[in-house]
């Protein structure tokens, strides 16, 4: 009797831990199902939605966690996941058919934008945060910034990116003037992150991408967690530049 109780003890755990990671989300993200699916949707300008297997994880999970971070700042999108089951009740499995998703596509990406009939789906590589967000930007025509980024600083970036060389200082001295608008301590210091990037890009092209390593094996090392934390505003500004300096968004 003694070891039926403790098997029965045991499988109760198991139950509350199974419990605990279905109720699991990603933080800034939310979980929809058919009752509320189309609630949801209609509330935002964009909507960013992942259809995967139930407990996702992995790279690919790790890679909508990063998507996730990078919309938090704007107010008009919204990442959710429809996690369908293939066993028992087969839960969010008429979502999935609806959309014409198959267990073998997982995960599948649909963005909702406003005033458009049918979702958009993302057609390119589900291990890569950067095309995932890039793909937000083109298709919502919102703008996305990972923490410590700054709007116009960004929209400075892409049009420094697209003018001709002898343009280029024109962009520069907006730049520098844009600065002085920002009142709080913390976007004041992004703003000089961003001048004095853009001034080291008239100088050797490829600044940001060996920038970006030598930041990542300052990170790595023995640093205090307020010198990590600048480091990691650094390093999203830089990411930012990278994303609009590589490709046409």
């Amino acid at each position: 009797m003694l070891q039926i109780g403790a098997y029965l003890c045991l499988a109760c755990l198991l139950l509350l831990k199974v419990n605990d990671v279905s109720s699991e989300t990603v933080q800034g993200s939310i979980l929809l199902n058919k009752g509320v699916f189309d609630k949801v949707v209609k509330k935002y300008k964009a909507v960013l939605v992942k259809i995967d297997e139930t407990y996702p994880y992995g790279d690919k999970q790790d890679t909508y966690k990063s998507v996730v971070e990078s919309t938090l700042s704007q107010i008009d999108l919204l990442c959710a996941e429809v996690q369908v089951a293939d066993y028992g009740e087969k839960e969010n499995a008429d979502i999935a058919e609806k959309y014409g998703v198959k267990k073998d596509d997982f995960p599948v990406y649909k963005l909702f934008v406003e005033g458009k009939d049918e979702p958009v789906t993302y057609q390119g590589n589900t291990k890569s945060s950067d095309d995932i967000v890039k793909f937000l930007i083109r298709e919502s025509g919102l703008w996305l910034g990972l923490p410590s980024c700054l709007e116009d600083f960004d929209k400075l970036v892409a049009e420094f990116h697209k003018a001709p060389k002898d343009k280029k200082s024109d962009i520069l001295a907006k730049a520098e003037e844009l600065t002085n608008t920002y009142t709080t301590e913390k976007d004041k210091k992004s703003a000089e992150v961003y001048v004095k990037t853009l001034k080291k890009l008239v100088e050797t092209p490829d600044f940001v991408d060996t920038e970006i390593k030598r930041v990542e094996k300052l990170k790595d090392g023995k640093v205090s967690d307020k010198k990590k934390e600048q480091l990691n505003d650094r390093l999203n500004i830089l990411t930012s530049f990278q994303m609009r300096l590589r490709d046409e968004l």
